[in-house]
């Protein structure tokens, strides 16, 4: 699964990034960098309005549009089920975004010892799916769900799943909204195949309030 990330960036860091990426010249001041995303948090994401690509914050807690009490909060879905699940089936075909993250935590299932995992790239994009409910109050909520894979070789010593990060090939597949093969959608949603770093960061992170910057620096532990 992927339960919390980074994005360790400035506000002039993202700025660079979206805009040389994405052709987005305007970015909203948002709160820059977080050390310790968790869901139920607003996530920094980028959608394809059919036009041109967007950048705002959703949600993380996908809510079907089925689900009337927002009691269904949805943080991952996995990607071998995306398109037979009544809940995900219309979003990944007309909803797909990506979330920016420049690295995301996860527990090692044996000792419970939590690892911070980074590319080589700054930043990078996780796929995800987004729906937008409406409250009793009459309130729009833009919500998001991860989607993640089966994992790569150097994820399988920490987790059976991970978060998938596209390439810029691959991403340019997902953002763009006359895409609806699913099988061409599929072949999208793999394992990340370059490399990655995987390190033991301090049990601090595993409270979703700890913000600090400490909370991305590599410890010594004994496996």
């Amino acid at each position: 699964m992927c339960g919390r990330f980074t994005i360790t960036v400035s506000h002039e860091q993202l700025e660079t990034y979206v805009k040389n990426n994405y052709n987005i010249n305007q970015v909203d001041d948002y709160e820059l960098p977080r050390y310790n995303v968790a869901p139920g948090t607003d996530v920094i994401s980028i959608i394809h309005d059919g036009k041109k690509h967007r950048i705002g914050l959703l949600k993380w807690g996908f809510v079907p549009s089925f689900s009337k009490d927002q009691k269904i909060n949805i943080i991952n879905a996995k990607a071998e089920s995306l398109f037979e699940k009544p809940s995900f089936k219309n979003a990944v075909i007309n909803q797909r975004c990506v979330i920016i993250a420049d690295g995301f935590y996860e527990w090692q299932q044996t000792t419970k010892q939590p690892m911070r995992i980074i590319t080589d790239s700054k930043l990078f994009s996780i796929a995800g799916i987004w729906n937008t409910i409406i409250t009793k109050e009459n309130k729009k909520i833009h919500t998001v769900a991860i989607i993640t894979t089966t994992p790569n070789d150097i994820m399988k010593p920490v987790h059976d799943r991970m978060p998938v990060i596209l390439t810029k090939e691959t991403e340019a597949i997902w953002l763009d909204r006359n895409i609806k093969d699913p099988n061409k959608l599929k072949e999208v949603l793999k394992p990340y195949p370059f490399e990655m770093h995987v390190y033991p960061v301090s049990k601090k992170v595993n409270k979703v309030t700890y913000q600090k910057p400490d909370a991305i620096d590599q410890i010594e532990v004994d496996f």
